[in-house]
């Protein structure tokens, strides 16, 4: 069974070697330090995601970016990059046609979406890290306990329970608050219901409308209580409530004539 609680499995490795026999330290040689990441991504866990570290902000995979695929149980691993590349949050693509959600095993995913999780946190990747680095993103100086903090309380959410950890893992039976965390998996799985029905407006094949993608998980911020009682009360994605909201999101995204900068749009402009 995997962990609940997911550590940052962040490492610096470090290899090299001198000339067989010799151990001066003239003819030594130097010791190449490199970094590696791993974890887990869900909704339910994704199978089939594209996996990197996003140097410039722009939510695709870039060369010269490490890069990798989950596999079964949502699992990835970069590994043998330079550690100065830990700065930066993970991003996991989820591809229509190719990424399978382990909560449906039967198909593919229809739309794509993209997750991501702020550096330091990265164990699990999921809508609420996203939620989490995207609170970072748009309140400059706000720290990683913060805004996991925020969260939480604008998630209704008691304060003892990690919301960065594996939700999947910890809804299973006899974990402690295995109901809490159910409920949280339910609102992971509305929250990316939101993010795949926008995926035309967002999504342009492999690459992203960076304003747009952070107008609409801004948007979700900025209406949290409204989705943890959407899932709290079992209402589903076609509650008046979410109807709403999809109709509401993509009024406004499509109004937005846009290109791929780090722009963040204020949440004020999201009341619904």
């Amino acid at each position: 069974m995997k962990k609940l609680f997911l550590a940052c499995a962040m490492t610096a490795v470090l290899t090299g070697c001198g000339s067989s026999g010799d151990t001066t330290a003239t003819s030594a040689t130097p010791a190449v330090t490199t970094a590696s990441v791993s974890g887990y991504v869900a909704d339910g866990y994704l199978r089939n995601a594209e996996i990197f570290l996003d140097k410039n902000g722009n939510f695709q995979w870039d060369e010269g970016e490490p890069k990798t695929t989950s596999g079964p149980g949502g699992y990835y691993a970069l590994t043998g990059f330079d550690p100065a590349l830990m700065q930066y949050p993970v991003v996991a693509r989820a591809i229509p046609g190719t990424t399978i959600d382990e909560d449906n095993l039967n198909q593919p995913i229809a739309n794509g979406y993209l997750l991501c999780a702020p550096a330091g946190s990265t164990g699990f990747v999921s809508p609420i890290s996203t939620l989490v680095q995207e609170k970072m993103a748009a309140n400059p100086g706000m720290t990683l306990v913060d805004a996991t903090a925020q969260v939480r309380t604008e998630l209704g959410l008691p304060e003892r329970l990690n919301i960065m950890a594996d939700y999947v893992a910890g809804s299973r039976p006899g974990q402690v608050d295995q109901a809490t965390y159910q409920t949280l998996h339910t609102m992971a799985q509305q929250m990316v219901g939101l993010m795949a029905s926008q995926s035309s407006q967002v999504m342009n094949g492999a690459g992203v409308d960076v304003v747009r993608y952070r107008a609409m998980v801004n948007g979700m911020n900025a209406n949290l209580a409204g989705i943890s009682q959407n899932a709290t009360t079992n209402a589903g994605m076609q509650s008046t409530f979410m109807t709403t909201m999809r109709n509401n999101m993509q009024n406004y995204l499509v109004s937005q004539t846009t290109t791929a900068t780090n722009a963040v749009v204020p949440y004020s402009r999201w009341s619904y």
